[in-house]
């Protein structure tokens, strides 16, 4: 098992697989650099509380030939945006690879594909398997309960990939709904910034907000049904694991709903986010709460909840106004 990209879900990852006893090579780019420094020297990720199991192989961006022997999973672990450019790199060495299995948590940002689409196209005769549900990377690392589904077009594809990972640490279960899963996963980024939102503006008034809150998050588990629905994934899919799962942990913590806190605070949305990036944090649900304005207007379902955070970030509505849209 190879994972491609060396970000702190990639490693987290690999981490998982080699304390299971599976061989593991880990594979970091030229945008891994840092980390990959990083994890030579002291053999621990910048961004993870652990230290690399002796199972991990690291590899660096001028060892993707060996990394990639053998290759049976294939692991893809960029973001979002990364992923056809991940692809691209990787093609020619994982073409005999059984299946590849994509972490990525968003929509492409230039055409608003899922990430099976994106791998599809790019890794012709590769099975794609995609991941959902409440996995933060730290917990990962870190050995904790996770709980996750593993969905691909087939259910015994997902079946046949994830089973080797399978144990008390990282619990799966499997789905054929891969529209479900990967349309759960980007719109609870978008969730969580608006949660973070209240979090931002309970710093500036100190009130907790926390029946707000509960509303809210009531408010975009429905909107979230009412989108996933429309779009050809299952309701039970947005009630599970990949939807309300993912979007309890990613609105108690993470990085989406830090960039609403700190808008919340009165940051400029524009800046908050270039500062993030600047310090390595990839906040996906900013270009997913494009996405889904524009899923939900080509589809005319009304989403208030996920219109009044896009106003937030795009249209210079103050922060207050997610309160507006409880019900």
């Amino acid at each position: 098992m190879t994972v491609f990209g060396a970000g702190a879900m990639g490693t987290a990852f690999a981490m998982h697989s080699a304390r299971t006893g599976l061989p593991t090579a880990l594979w970091a780019n030229e945008h891994d650099l840092a980390a990959y420094a990083a994890m030579r020297e002291e053999r621990k990720h910048p961004l993870l509380p652990e230290h690399l199991p002796d199972g991990v192989e690291l590899r660096g961006p001028n060892e993707l030939e060996t990394a990639a022997r053998d290759v049976e999973i294939a692991v893809l672990a960029a973001n979002s945006a990364g992923a056809r450019s991940l692809a691209s790199m990787v093609r020619k060495h994982v073409a005999g690879a059984r299946v590849a299995v994509s972490v990525a948590k968003g929509l492409e940002p230039t055409t608003g594909k899922r990430m099976s689409e994106v791998y599809g196209e790019e890794l012709s005769g590769v099975d794609v398997v995609v991941v959902g549900g409440p996995c933060l990377a730290r917990e990962l690392a870190e050995g904790l309960p996770t709980a996750a589904v593993w969905a691909a077009s087939i259910v015994s594809v997902a079946e046949d990939a994830g089973k080797p990972f399978d144990d008390r640490r990282y619990q799966l279960s499997f789905s054929d709904d891969v529209v479900g899963v990967e349309l759960c996963s980007m719109m609870k980024n978008v969730a969580a910034i608006g949660l973070g939102l209240l979090d931002g503006l309970g710093k500036r008034t100190g009130i907790g907000y926390q029946n707000a809150k509960a509303a809210l998050f009531t408010r975009a588990a429905h909107e979230i049904v009412t989108l996933v629905t429309e779009l050809g994934g299952r309701s039970e899919t947005a009630m599970g694991l990949a939807g309300i799962g993912d979007q309890l942990v990613t609105s108690l913590g993470g990085r989406n709903r830090l960039y609403g806190e700190l808008v919340g605070t009165g940051d400029p949305p524009d800046d908050t986010l270039r500062e993030l990036e600047a310090g390595g944090l990839t906040v996906e649900g900013v270009e997913s709460t494009r996405h889904v304005k524009r899923l939900a207007s080509e589809r005319g379902v009304h989403l208030p909840y996920h219109d009044a955070i896009h106003r937030v970030l795009f249209e210079g509505a103050r922060p207050h106004e997610v309160l507006e849209v409880l019900r």
